[in-house]
């Protein structure tokens, strides 16, 4: 492909999205630039606190606990208070609470500041997720979803390894400078993001037109998200399942993280070229392929000898992880009610924050009593049952909603209250 052919598929990518969209994905890029905690809090809690494996696996449990409980209520905040004020409230705790926790030294205040921590680091994502599809029109959103997993997959990428080089300096570098790239985010939410909610044409207030019974009696749409759920366990053992494997294997830890530097690194190349090809085909196909593709893609791990071998797995399943994310993200919008965004992708979030809580779990005990063989099999089983399903549930697909919601007509008035 020539220079000038790349650069008029770079223009059409990012061309047609709203300022607000960009404001939004910058803020999302600047906090995962600063997302070192999740790196080295094991190190920290093992290597330079001295405290036990299973203690900082069960800070690590605590944290997810707290982004399971956070997910249903940041939901609820986010279609009665607005998405604006949820995202500067969750931002300005996660600031907070991530540099308290760098000062905390007793193992119970560090346990339960970490699951604050968990709280308030998920509380953003239903908004998030909720605003772009508000100021994104439907046709450019899986395009708006996908730039924005190419950003937090970019940030966690410089920010892993960036988070070694601090951590030998200080570990409460980090942590404070975590905090401070996250009250960043809050500062450009508060100057340059107005309100995105949509008005409920005078009828119904806009927080009580749906409720969490409302999302729980949405048969399909529980589906999707008990499907969601088997595919992120799925993808979970990419951090979980396959270090501890390939350790039992004789691998170092060294070949493992080479292995798994090729998730990020295929990410950041092939998100945005994917994203254009998937762009306007059929969900129900590339969810089907997706699921199959990753249950498949940690099955061929079974077989896998050298650290090539690892590495041409994880190939398998990042395709799966690209084509998935922002084609999940958007059929979750396409089945919610307008006024229901922030309490669907709260549960949708929760899929994934209850995966993160038993992937540790089930991948160990497959581990221990019966090999890893099993928990790669297992996956193969786990991917084509997911796929199957969403075969199943997305027959006669709702149709994408009218295009005239939106341009966000009030846009420019919105502005000037930013």
């Amino acid at each position: 492909m020539s220079v000038a052919a790349l650069r008029r598929a770079a223009r059409e990518t990012v061309s047609g999205l709203p300022r607000e969209f960009w404001w939004l994905w910058t803020s999302t890029l600047v906090n995962r630039l600063g997302a070192f905690v999740a790196t080295f809090m094991a190190l920290y809690l093992t290597l330079d606190r001295g405290y036990s494996a299973s203690y900082a696996g069960l800070v690590a449990a605590l944290h997810g606990l707290g982004g399971v409980i956070s997910s249903l209520g940041a939901g609820v905040m986010t279609d009665r208070l607005g998405r604006r004020p949820t995202l500067l409230v969750a931002q300005a705790s996660t600031a907070a609470s991530v540099a308290l926790l760098g000062f905390m030294h007793h193992p119970v205040a560090i346990a339960g500041v970490a699951f604050l921590v968990g709280m308030a680091s998920n509380a953003s994502r239903p908004a998030v997720q909720a605003m772009m599809a508000d100021i994104v029109r439907p046709q450019d959103r899986v395009r708006a979803f996908s730039l924005n997993y190419w950003a937090i997959n970019l940030g966690f990428a410089v920010s892993a390894m960036a988070a070694g080089f601090i951590a030998e300096y200080s570990y409460l570098a980090g942590f404070l400078i975590e905090a401070a790239m996250t009250a960043v985010c809050a500062v450009v939410v508060f100057v340059k993001l107005p309100e995105s909610r949509p008005e409920s044409g005078g009828t119904v207030k806009a927080g009580d037109a749906v409720g969490l019974g409302t999302v729980l009696r949405d048969g399909r749409f529980m589906g999707v998200v008990g499907l969601s759920f088997l595919v992120a366990l799925i993808f979970q053992q990419g951090s979980v399942g396959l270090p501890v494997a390939m350790g039992e294997a004789g691998f170092t830890p060294a070949d493992y993280g080479l292995a798994i530097a090729v998730n990020g690194v295929l990410i950041v190349v092939l998100q945005i070229p994917v994203t254009r090809f998937i762009e306007h085909r059929d969900p129900r196909r590339l969810l089907v392929i997706s699921s199959v593709l990753a249950g498949y893609g940690f099955g061929l791990t079974a077989f896998a000898g050298s650290v090539g071998v690892f590495a041409l797995t994880v190939c398998v399943w990042t395709l799966a992880e690209i084509v998935n994310a922002p084609t999940q993200t958007g059929l979750v919008v396409r089945l919610s009610p307008v006024h229901g965004r922030g309490r669907y992708q709260g549960m949708y979030t929760m899929s994934w924050a209850v995966a993160s809580l038993v992937a540790p779990l089930m991948s160990g005990f497959v581990i221990d009593h019966y090999g890893a063989e099993w928990l790669w099999g297992l996956c193969a089983v786990i991917g084509t049952l997911a796929g199957l399903g969403y075969a199943v549930l997305m027959r006669r697909l709702p149709a994408e909603e009218p295009v005239v919601e939106a341009p966000a007509a009030p846009k420019p008035d919105l502005s000037s209250t930013a």
